[in-house]
């Protein structure tokens, strides 16, 4: 099958397009290299440098492409707060100019990657898809509005989707050749900057006094391979007409000191940490209920947590 990735420079962009191509399938990939990395893509792709709100030059690339798989947007929480006019016009009307083109081109396969941060502060422990939708940053918001306008557009009976609400995304891919792994400036996730955590600047641990085992919020991580494994197999589940909302993540949680034992295992020294107040608005515990990415995809995750630190922490250290 042909199919298109957009933000194809990106982290599980590249690793998507990997297994795309590993498991026979041709890829074009398009990505306006404003966060994306140039020498994450394979050379079998046919690159096309392209903003996805530029609908006449995307037009031109879809061809004959018969799926699209949809990551291109910008993904920080707190440039969003900052900035929530760019989130705006990147990310919900970039995937306006997206739907509008596909539409036009009759592709009948959309694969959209959504966010957990569409649930805001959930009530329940374990987060399953029917939970309210309540998003607290412009980021959330944005992929909100995004599932809302594909499934506006599948309910016209042409297209079918699958949006896929991923959770706490970590680890590398070894291609054989090069490691692709996090390369975000500034890095704000978890397992890169407990890996490259030092005396002068130690990891910040935000807030001790949350209702846990060991005080630390708990967050479901999980393998950024699996999250690209996810996509791949949503490409044979698409329904024409729905929108399907699936969960990717662990299925459990680990608090933030769990994480930093982990890691310390892994690096086999002492990792330096710092414990400040809690962030404003920060829940205790996020965690997915991935049942349904089981029952419709197949799916469950193949990799731990010490995976994901060890793919990582030789992504940095050992390439």
């Amino acid at each position: 099958m042909k199919i298109l990735v957009t933000g194809v420079a990106g982290y599980i962009g590249s690793i998507t397009a990997e297994l795309l191509i590993k498991n026979g399938h041709k890829v074009v990939g398009i990505d306006n290299l404003s966060t994306g990395h140039e020498d994450n893509i394979n050379g079998l792709i046919e690159f096309h440098n392209i903003d996805i709100r530029d609908s006449e030059k995307l037009e031109s690339v879809l061809g004959d492409s018969e799926a699209i798989i949809h990551f291109a947007a910008k993904t920080s929480v707190g440039e969003s707060v900052s900035f929530p006019e760019l989130y705006h016009s990147n990310n919900i009307e970039g995937s306006k100019s997206l739907l509008s083109t596909i539409e036009k081109a009759g592709i009948k396969i959309l694969i959209f990657s959504s966010s957990a941060a569409v649930y805001g502060n959930p009530i329940s422990l374990l987060i399953n898809e029917a939970e309210q939708n309540r998003p607290i940053n412009p980021y959330g918001v944005s992929k909100l509005e995004t599932e809302k306008n594909i499934s506006n557009l599948c309910s016209q009976g042409q297209l079918g989707a699958i949006s896929l609400r991923y959770f706490n995304v970590a680890g590398a891919l070894n291609t054989g050749k090069k490691w692709l792994s996090e390369r975000h400036d500034p890095e704000t996730h978890l397992v890169p900057n407990v890996i490259s955590s030092t005396v002068d600047k130690p990891l910040k641990i935000f807030g001790t006094n949350f209702n846990t085992s060991d005080g630390t919020c708990i967050r479901d991580y999980v393998h950024v391979v699996d999250i690209a494994r996810a996509h791949v197999l949503a490409i044979d589940k698409v329904i024409t007409g729905e929108n399907r909302i699936i969960n990717i993540g662990s299925g459990s949680g680990n608090s933030v000191l769990e994480v930093l034992e982990t890691a310390e295992e892994v690096v086999k020294r002492k990792i330096p940490k710092v414990f400040v107040d809690r962030r404003d608005g920060d829940p205790e515990r996020l965690v997915a209920d991935i049942r349904k990415a089981l029952e419709i995809l197949d799916w469950k995750p193949m990799y731990s947590l010490r995976d994901m630190i060890n793919d990582a922490f030789q992504a940095k250290f050992e390439d």
